[in-house]
């Protein structure tokens, strides 16, 4: 397991650095060589028949609607678009086997597991002529936690970090300096205990904050130790009373009414909060930190589930997600580093130039990749999860 850690931190390392110079590569790709099998002889079974319908499950606020108008229009296809906001809620839904969708976006601390458990059919890379497109690190980044790209085809990376309102938390902290460490704001109760009046907000997910309470602690995020756990546990509880809401979605339209303060949450979320206030001139700043010693670095995939009833149309949407125009679209939209690496050199120079968005050198080498944990270990995060909502 440790070796693999390593891989991925390796891999982590290398994504960042190969996107430091733009998007590089061509913006021209070639059509992939065709699906394997386990033998390594090349799929010839024929591909699924068209259909005029495509159904969705994705994370909310990941995709700019007009590209998915325009594909439905290009396709002659009527997409069912849903949304979910944690990777619990997904998985709960995939692995019943009948999930009714025909595409999904899980985290790479997810994949693994899923694949494992049969959720998905592979991916028919001869159908995707765009696959030359995704940066080769998010690829090599992927082949840990599924071997041979088989079933994943990477969608959006991004981080895990922490968001303020600049002004709100001026004013509740008064003569209290900003601490250097930016997770301090959410993690210390010296400063939750005054950050409690203008609202904090965690994530509603054992498998997104757990990680990130390790790593404050100066453990390996992804540890799987039982103290290690408990550890954590103990650290989030002792600011739980100073916290208001537990969301992966919902704190976005919280912080852009200035409903609440400081927030774990998806830096791309926290962009878009801080465009809807921004928009709605309403007086609020906020303000995507980027803290010192790291954040949580994840990758989401686009799988089909292995109930899929609309195959070929699920793969016309992969391929037309990673065309770099289409792709830069999207990322502009929901402000997340784009798989497609010519992307990059289209999207606006705000998002593209962003360090919270595309974050340092120095920043990288401090963060960590969110990894698959066993069956036993999101066992004892759960129970230790329910304990920690319930105040107890």
């Amino acid at each position: 397991m440790m070796m693999k850690r390593n891989l991925l931190f390796t891999a982590v390392t290398a994504l960042f650095l190969s996107a430091c110079g733009g998007g590089g590569g061509s913006q021209t790709s070639a059509p992939a060589a065709p699906a394997s099998d386990a033998s390594g002889a090349a799929s010839t079974a024929a591909a699924p028949a068209a259909t005029g319908e495509l159904n969705i499950y994705n994370w909310s606020d990941y995709v700019d609607p007009d590209t998915v108008a325009a594909f439905e229009k290009e396709n002659g296809v009527t997409v069912r678009y849903d949304y979910y906001d944690s990777n619990e809620t997904l998985e709960a839904k995939v692995l019943t086997g009948k999930s009714g969708y025909d595409l999904v976006a899980p985290s790479i601390v997810s994949v693994g597991r899923q694949i494992q458990a049969g959720a998905y059919q592979p991916i028919d890379k001869s159908q995707i002529s765009n696959w030359n497109n995704i940066d080769p690190e998010l690829l090599k980044l992927m082949d840990q936690v599924d071997p041979g790209n088989q079933y994943a085809v990477p969608y959006f990376w991004g981080i895990n970090t922490v968001g303020i309102n600049k002004d709100k938390v001026a004013k509740a902290l008064g003569d209290m300096p900003m601490p250097e460490n930016a997770w301090d704001l959410v993690f210390k109760p010296e400063y939750t205990s005054k950050l409690k009046s203008c609202g904090i907000s965690f994530f509603d997910s054992p498998a997104e904050l757990f990680p990130l309470a390790l790593h404050y602690l100066g453990k390996d995020a992804n540890s799987e130790n039982v103290d290690d756990l408990k550890a954590a546990a103990d650290l989030l509880k002792a600011v739980r009373g100073d916290v208001k809401r537990f969301s992966s979605s919902g704190y976005i339209d919280d912080m852009a009414r200035g409903d609440l303060c400081a927030v774990t949450g998806y830096g791309g979320d926290l962009h878009i909060a801080q465009t809807r206030a921004n928009d709605a001139n309403n007086g609020v700043k906020i303000e995507v930190m980027v803290p010192v010693t790291g954040v949580g670095v994840w990758v989401d995939s686009f799988m089909i589930p292995k109930d899929a009833a609309n195959v070929a149309n699920a793969h016309k949407y992969i391929n037309y997600t990673l065309d770099p125009k289409v792709a830069a679209q999207n990322a502009d939209f929901v402000s997340y580093a784009p798989a497609s690496k010519p992307a990059r050199d289209l999207m606006k120079p705000e998002y593209a130039q962003d360090p919270s968005i595309f974050p340092s050198p120095e920043v990288m080498a401090k963060s960590f990749v969110i990894l698959p944990k066993s069956p036993d270990a999101v066992k004892q995060s759960v129970r230790l999860w329910q304990q920690l909502k319930a105040g107890q």
